[in-house]
């Protein structure tokens, strides 16, 4: 049973903007026929700009981690807390659900998207044949969660209110929420920068 044929193959290019997909232009810098924006067969210098803003969203994830994320005050009382310490503070005072909450947005789910990128960059620079339909699944999961990337720092955000008991609490943002903040933003920029088109190529060279 012989493979389907590809798109490059049958002379047809998908825009990455609209999703239209036309026939190949005979000439680069070509625009799309409903939007205009330029089509291109892959993402130029697609895996190492993936791989540059995945080391700096792993480096900058580390003191997000380790750094207080807040700073609380009551009745002369202080605590800064990291995202771990936060964490275990709700579940002691039986906020079990939030607790899990903060867990999986802000720790869970950043290395589950840390872990599936080297994945993928990884299969693609062997140019491995390995569950190739799972990785595209795989890499659509990652945008989906992307669109919800910012909850982290909402969770953070709220967190912060949470702790605004009355009017003698006070509470100010850490440099660990700069931190975090950044490294959801590189997460996204990543995914973003990824060709998924790349994990199918067996034959080209990733240029």
């Amino acid at each position: 049973m012989t493979a389907p044929p590809r798109a490059g193959q049958l002379g047809l290019i998908g825009c990455p903007v609209c999703s239209l997909v036309s026939r190949a232009p005979s000439f680069e810098h070509a625009g799309c026929p409903r939007c205009g924006s330029p089509l291109r067969r892959r993402k130029p210098a697609s895996l190492s700009r993936t791989w540059a803003l995945l080391i700096a969203a792993f480096i900058v994830y580390i003191p997000a981690n380790i750094l207080p994320i807040m700073r609380t005050a009551s009745l002369g009382d202080v605590d800064d807390n990291t995202i771990l310490s936060g964490v275990l503070e709700l579940w002691d005072k039986d906020s079990q659900a939030l607790a899990i909450i903060v867990f999986s947005a802000s720790i869970v789910v950043p290395m589950l998207k840390f872990l599936a990128l080297l994945v993928l960059l990884t299969c693609v620079h062997r140019r491995s044949h390995w569950a190739q339909l799972q990785r595209a699944k795989l890499y659509r999961m990652i945008e989906l969660i992307g669109h919800w990337s910012m909850l982290d720092v909402f969770v953070v955000a709220l967190l912060t209110a949470l702790v605004r008991f009355n009017l003698l609490s006070s509470v100010e943002p850490l440099p660990g929420v700069i931190f975090f903040g950044l490294t959801v933003v590189l997460t996204m920029f990543a995914s973003l920068s990824f060709d998924p088109r790349l994990t199918w190529d067996d034959e080209e060279p990733h240029a």
